[in-house]
């Protein structure tokens, strides 16, 4: 993988996280926060679009699993939180 190709997704990440925050919860979690959360929920994301049968291609494609996998992602950590 590139430098720019890793740029890429750690701004994806970091935007899909951000917005995932915004709308979860009503914030951000801080730069690396919303980097951490934007890729462990591109990656949840990805999963869960294959287990659909729903391809996600190019950046915005990226970009909108990202954020459901992170919204996803935001809602099962509050879940554990509660228990």
């Amino acid at each position: 993988m590139s430098i720019l190709g890793l740029i890429i997704i750690l701004l994806i990440g970091a935007a899909a996280g951000w917005l995932a925050g915004t709308v979860y919860k009503g914030r951000g979690f801080g730069m690396l926060g919303n980097i951490a959360v934007g890729i462990a929920g591109a990656v949840l994301g990805g999963v869960v679009f294959e287990l659909l049968g729903i391809i996600a291609g190019g950046l915005i494609g990226t970009f909108i699993m990202a954020t459901v996998g992170a919204i996803l992602l935001l809602y099962i950590v509050s879940l554990v939180k509660q228990s």
